[in-house]
């Protein structure tokens, strides 16, 4: 499966508008399919030095970044996950900004350059 064949149905605009903005904040990423869903990172195979993740579930989708908890986020909107993981959930295209997610974006491959 590619990454523009994972988000179907009324999930497929939120990575319409998400994907574009992962590619120009992140050029020099690979993104590919890792654990059964879209994955960016630096390194030169998927999960290698991952930066982000999307994940579909049924009514949302969750916009993961792997050292989220690490970035400094004055929205707010990053909830704390799992080890250094922070998330977004989105559940249209309206839950995207663009500037913000790029910031975010940035600060992550930031992070993991260090």
């Amino acid at each position: 499966m590619s990454i523009n064949d994972y988000l179907a149905g009324p999930l497929r605009e939120i990575g319409e508008k998400l994907t574009p903005i992962i590619a120009t904040a992140l050029p020099g990423a690979t993104g590919a399919m890792w654990h059964g869903h879209p994955v960016w990172g630096l390194g030169d195979r998927p999960g290698q030095r991952p930066i982000c993740l999307v994940k579909a579930y049924g009514s949302y989708v969750t916009f993961g970044l792997w050292r989220g908890q690490e970035i400094v986020d004055p929205s707010g909107r990053l909830i704390p996950g799992a080890r250094a993981m922070a998330a977004v959930k989105l559940s249209g295209v309206a839950d995207i900004n663009p500037a913000l997610f790029t910031d975010w974006l940035r600060s992550a491959a930031d992070l993991e350059e260090e």
